[in-house]
């Protein structure tokens, strides 16, 4: 059974605002392998538009550019303080050809069939689990048919040294930034989404989960 979310989603902001400065060295510890292996499963062509959600600081922001120098990408995050840190770290890359903006990923700012790629991570592990479908039916609508989307969440781990993320979570939620273990890949499989692909990655004890998907519907 899933954890039940305990941070709710008016705290989200002012949460990740506090922990901005330090959020970079944490993913670098816990989540970059399972970043990187999002990116790679991607396979992100230059001149596709690409959107991310829950950007953070721009981690995987800045590899998005490097590899869609000639597209468009765009990037939304509910927090200001996150956003300013991407912002520097894209300037930083020399493109030009991207948007960064505060965006609620249960109401995203973009016409139907808008993206090839969507990428998102460690964002439904906030969540509620009854907002889940809500949000998928979202990322499905702004994908163009046969795009793909690619996801990163805390899970549940495989291993008893897994335990302790849990355990941090129980004792008090904020110090995970508000994340829990999830499993998407049912809610996946209900809102119609193709070709869905699960890895499992462990860094430094704290599990992820990698997923690869594709909008199934005909135009």
């Amino acid at each position: 059974m899933m954890t039940e979310a305990r941070l709710d989603k008016s705290k989200v902001p002012d949460t990740y605002r506090r922990i901005a400065s330090l959020y970079d060295a944490w993913a670098r510890l816990t989540e970059s392998k399972a970043r990187e292996r999002c990116l790679a499963m991607a396979a992100i062509q230059d001149g596709e538009s690409v959107l991310e959600v829950a950007v953070g600081t721009g981690l995987a922001f800045e590899r998005i550019l490097e590899a869609n120098p000639s597209g468009w990408n765009e990037g939304v995050d509910l927090t200001d303080a996150m956003l300013a840190r991407a912002e520097r770290r894209a300037a930083a890359t020399g493109q030009t050809n991207f948007r960064l903006r505060v965006g609620d990923a249960y109401a995203l700012d973009f016409d139907d069939a808008s993206f090839d790629v969507l990428i998102n991570n460690y964002m439904f592990d906030l969540l509620p689990d009854k907002d889940f479908p809500r949000v998928l039916d979202e990322f499905e609508r702004v994908l163009r048919p046969g795009g793909r989307l690619l996801m990163v969440n805390m899970t549940s781990g495989e291993r008893w040294y897994n335990a302790l993320w849990p355990l941090i979570y129980k004792v008090n939620p904020a110090m995970l930034g508000g994340c829990r273990g999830v499993s998407l890949v049912p809610y996946l499989e209900a809102t119609g989404f193709a070709r869905i692909e699960r890895e499992y990655i462990s860094q430094s004890t704290f599990p992820s989960e990698v997923i690869s998907a594709r909008q199934a519907q005909v135009e």
